[in-house]
């Protein structure tokens, strides 16, 4: 089948997108396969959906800057170098994976929200003008929400912006605001959510971590103890924890498209490459997966398999 084009933008280094081609399956509701790699914005085709992660940056990002980085930072901003040290020990943080990130720094910081949905559609009007017109279909999508006030904070920011850039243009850009699902409040509030949301990713690294209370980065000390007791029959990291995780994605879908019948819905994350974890999304009726490069030849093989046993 011909691929459909889109982009998912990861403004955690700012200037990086990373491209997805969605190769669709042959069901009546096509799920997508996301091939992900990292390009430039002038890559983009005719009709390219390109989805942005917004406020996705973390004040622990500050804690990574070397010597010779907080020098040249000091005096890009002119100010010293002890003032940038100040500022990186206020912004320690204990737990950074549940500190400000997501949402909550585009809430305390709004500038960093409108600065990043303002190169979204300053890039989109600029290729829809170029030489050789391609229209993009902006999805911007705002993570780590667990209130629709957060949701509603932010999409007020991504339209008042996107409005003043595209009057400006004088042009038209057809856009979705949505939500990454990420904390068990959001699956289970995700009708209030879907008032304001057009699409949902399950974002199922975060949702596993918030849901088990669990990191998976400091599992490994107690793993294999856990599953030679059989307490876990597999690494919930590697495939979708279905009793757990996923009733709570069950929950998020019977909410949100009893909201938004015609809500999008996807995952991405390391389970969208994990064969079983393809198949329990089919079964859920998503309508993409998003993975990394090297899972694609396993994902395109699982969603056919899971579509012919659906058939």
């Amino acid at each position: 089948p011909t691929p459909s084009i889109s982009h998912t933008c990861t403004p955690c280094h700012m200037h990086i997108l990373l491209l997805t081609i969605a190769i669709s399956s042959s069901r009546h509701r096509p799920m997508a396969i996301g091939i992900g790699w990292r390009v430039h914005m002038g890559s983009a085709r005719q009709g390219a959906a390109v989805c942005a992660n917004t406020s996705s940056l973390s004040p622990a990002v500050a804690h990574t800057l070397n010597r010779a980085s907080r020098a040249e930072l000091a005096q890009s901003l002119n100010v010293s170098t002890e003032y940038i040290i100040e500022r990186i020990k206020a912004l320690h943080e204990e737990n950074p994976m549940l500190g400000c990130r997501g949402c909550r720094l585009g809430i305390l910081h709004p500038e960093i929200t409108e600065m990043q949905v303002r190169a979204i559609f300053e890039a989109a009007v600029a290729l829809q003008k170029s030489k050789r017109p391609v229209i993009v279909k902006p999805e911007i999508m705002v993570p780590l929400v667990g209130f629709d006030a957060e949701l509603r904070d932010q999409v007020a920011i991504v339209r008042a912006v996107a409005d003043e850039v595209l009057t400006k243009a004088g042009i038209e850009v057809p856009y979705q605001v949505g939500t990454m699902i990420e904390v068990p409040r959001a699956a289970i509030t995700a009708d209030e959510i879907a008032e304001t949301a057009e699409f949902f990713s399950f974002g199922t690294n975060d949702l596993t971590q918030t849901t088990l209370g669990l990191s998976r980065d400091d599992m490994g000390s107690f793993f294999d103890v856990y599953r030679d007791k059989e307490i876990y029959g597999h690494n919930p990291f590697a495939s979708i924890d279905e009793a757990g995780v996923g009733r709570l994605m069950r929950t998020a879908i019977r909410g949100g498209r009893d909201k938004r019948s015609n809500l999008k819905l996807g995952i991405c994350g390391e389970h969208a490459g994990d064969a079983s974890s393809i198949a329990f999304c089919e079964e859920l009726g998503l309508d993409y997966v998003s993975c990394s490069p090297p899972r694609v030849p396993v994902a395109r093989l699982a969603a056919a398999q899971a579509v012919l046993r659906g058939n």
